[in-house]
């Protein structure tokens, strides 16, 4: 694998910090351990990450909300290496989040990754999802896994993001808060959390406003988020969990072509305010989980859930194209009612005398949709829903089943592997049938079987060296199925899913007892790579674009010392190019894959004086340019942008006070924050806001 020049000198700088102080580590393996995350999305168990052979961390609950609005995964994502996570500024659409380049096509909601929310899936069936349900001020952490684990998840697995929420402490705490800030934002909320020795219980409901950085970009979100936790009898327990949002509007800026971006990057869209582009959403989830052990070493997990998600979407496409009676119109208006169950069995014995932990299990997970368009205007009246121009049902499920096996055959070694059937269905149902539409009912199906193997050695208790690899693939989804590029009717059955080999190295290491480093290098060769075939007219069809390669390095590091001062730094090169040159289209071998920055660094310097409750920290974040097409004719400029934040807490008396105060973009850049990838109208760029301030203060009463 070729690396860019430049990334070779992060690589050998933290490899000659590494290696010299090996004599240095702690030699007890319960040190190193305790100074260690434990992390469950990579096992399905509780595991220290430090011994496995997957790319995954865990941002914690300090880091998700200290200092933080709670709003976004852009927050406090940007820590981890091998992630690109652009808030939009732009709250009717969903972040822009890639994994080592997968999804960074996604123009609305998240694809190529599996997302889940206390373990139930925000990743739909046919591999579309969404995080504006996650809720931050509730969580304990987020766990992010990349590279080939990650395809134990099924479908669309270039990554994996897993939040849990917070468990309660003994007795019982309410905690009121309050954000405010820059363009009239403000985050009011309100947490319950307790235990009372049978029931574990945490409820936080939060109310978020905002005027927008841009015109045209005010924004509503009300939130709620409860788990309840039982203690049955001292084997078993039961958890449930009730999720719900509602967006009652959130006004849509659209992109900006390069001339506006340059002339005025607060100004709304072409048309944004002629067709008043806007979305409403309103999602309603319950889950059940239990557990039972039985005996000493077998546990059994089943979960299931249930939920609906409706979501009006006012676009700005013209009236012209509207005509053409195969025009599904510019008016998005969908129901979708999903449910799924999940059960698995584990465990936990030896193998030819060393420890063995197994688990096997089964998934199904179903989506119910309605999808009707309408057009977006009524005579001269714009921005409103006209006449009816599409109406079918879909319906969509996968059923999987997955084992995984970890085997630690001698105290230097460890094994880990796993396998999962996958098998996606597809199928549509045309109520719109008039002349020049006739019915365009189909259906289609998916599968694949997609192993992973991972083997590490521990050099010494403080070092780890570990390799990887797996196969992974990403279904079309429905909306990619929706239209053929030829313009003929009918689903287009000829796009076919994308495959990928994933490969992986790297090492973990201790540096003394306070810091820990960590490296990957990873290669992922992908064919029938889904692109972009044509976008216009407010349509957009999807082809399949041959083989690309993604190859790159993934590194952090964090340290904390005595002093109370800590660093925090994470750094990606990825390299994502075309393989072959697609004729027709844009493609030409050698081109960058649009959307995926080649370099991206983070640095946050911190230091905190605990006995007066004082803590500050100075983050830095560098991306450099974005292409946003196919052609790579125009990029979004590289960026380095500089924040920082202040924060105090007293306690006293049964209270926890915490107050801070957070300045971003300290020099005031004017940057693109995201861009729309292959926007037919070259409206690509997403514009960041300058200089913002953002204020708040909780009051935590423990009873």
């Amino acid at each position: 694998m070729k690396l860019h020049r430049f990334s070779r000198r992060p690589l050998a700088l933290l490899l000659s910090a590494a290696f010299p102080t090996l004599s240095a580590f702690p030699a007890s393996a319960e040190e190193i351990l305790r100074a260690d995350s434990v992390v469950v999305t990579a096992t399905r168990t509780e595991q220290s990450a430090f011994d496995l052979p997957v790319s995954i961390d865990s941002v914690n609950q300090a880091q998700l909300q200290d200092g933080q609005l709670q709003v976004n995964l852009s927050e406090s994502l940007a820590r981890i290496p091998g992630i690109n996570v652009q808030n939009r500024q732009n709250y009717a659409q969903d972040l822009q989040i890639s994994s080592r380049g997968f999804g960074a096509r996604a123009s609305f909601g998240v694809r190529g990754l599996r997302l889940y929310a206390d373990g139930i899936p925000a990743t739909m069936p046919d591999g579309q999802g969404q995080v504006s349900h996650f809720d931050l001020g509730s969580a304990a952490r987020v766990e992010v896994m990349r590279g080939p684990f990650s395809s134990l998840y099924g479908n669309s697995s270039g990554g994996v993001i897993s939040l849990f929420t917070e468990d309660g402490a003994p007795g019982a705490t309410v905690t009121p808060n309050v954000t405010f800030g820059s363009d009239g934002t403000q985050r009011i909320g309100t947490k319950l959390a307790g235990d009372t020795g049978k029931l574990n219980y945490v409820a936080d409901i939060s109310s978020f406003r905002t005027d927008g950085y841009r015109d045209h970009s005010a924004a509503k979100r009300d939130t709620l988020n409860g788990k309840f936790k039982w203690a049955l009898d001292a084997d078993s327990k039961l958890t449930l969990v009730v999720n719900a949002i509602d967006i009652p509007n959130a006004d849509d800026p659209l992109g900006l072509t390069r001339a506006q971006f340059e002339a005025n990057p607060r100004q709304a869209g072409t048309n944004a305010l002629a067709f008043n582009t806007r979305k409403n959403l309103a999602q309603h989830q319950l889950g059940a989980a239990y557990e039972r052990k039985l005996g000493a070493g077998d546990t059994v997990n089943m979960m299931v859930y249930g939920g609906r998600r409706d979501t009006t979407a006012f676009q700005s496409i013209p009236t012209g194209p509207q005509a053409a009676p195969t025009h599904p119109g510019g008016v998005i208006d969908l129901v979708r009612d999903y449910w799924g169950v999940d059960a698995h069995w584990t465990h936990r014995g030896e193998l030819a005398g060393a420890p063995l932990t197994a688990t096997v299990g089964i998934n199904y997970d179903n989506l119910d949709e309605a999808r009707k368009g309408f057009q977006n205007f009524i005579g001269s009246q714009l921005g409103v829903m006209g006449a009816l121009r599409r109406d079918e049902d879909n319906h969509i499920f996968n059923f999987d089943q997955y084992a995984q096996l970890q085997w630690e055959p001698s105290e230097r070694w460890l094994v880990l592997a796993g396998l999962r059937n996958s098998q996606v269905k597809l199928s549509s149902k045309d109520k719109y049938i008039v002349a020049g539409n006739g019915d365009d009912s189909g259906a289609t199906d998916f599968s694949a079987t997609t192993p992973v193997l991972g083997l590490t050695w521990r050099a010494s208790p403080a070092l780890n060296i570990y390799a990887s690899y797996g196969q992974g693939f990403e279904t079309p989804t429905m909306n990619e199925l929706s239209y053929r590029p030829d313009g003929t009717p009918g689903l287009n059955f000829a796009l076919r899913p994308a495959k990928s080999d994933n490969y992986e190295i790297g090492l973990k290491a201790l540096l003394g007892q306070a810091t820990q480093l960590n490296l990957a290098v990873f290669d992922v060769r992908t064919e029938d790579e889904i692109v972009v075939a044509t976008s216009s007219g407010g349509r957009t069809t999807f082809m399949n674009g041959g083989h690309t390669r993604r190859s790159g390095l993934e590194a952090s590091l964090a340290t904390r010392w005595d002093t109370g001062f800590g660093l925090a730094a994470a750094y990606t090169y990825l390299n994502a190019r075309y393989k072959d040159t697609i004729g027709g289209t844009n493609i030409l071998a050698g081109n960058a894959i649009p959307g995926i920055p080649r370099q991206s660094a983070f640095v946050e310097g911190s230091w905190q004086h605990k006995p007066s409750g004082f803590n500050s920290a100075l983050e830095l974040r560098h991306v450099a340019r974005v292409y946003v097409n196919d052609a790579n004719s125009d990029a979004a400029p590289a960026y380095t942008i500089a924040s920082l934040r202040f924060g105090f807490e007293q306690n006293s008396a049964g209270w926890k006070l915490k107050e801070f105060v957070r300045i971003d973009n300290l020099t005031d850049k004017k940057y693109a924050g995201s861009v729309i990838v292959n926007e037919g109208r070259s409206r690509f760029f997403e514009p960041a806001p300058g200089r913002t301030w953002l204020a708040g203060i909780s009051a935590a009463y423990r009873f």
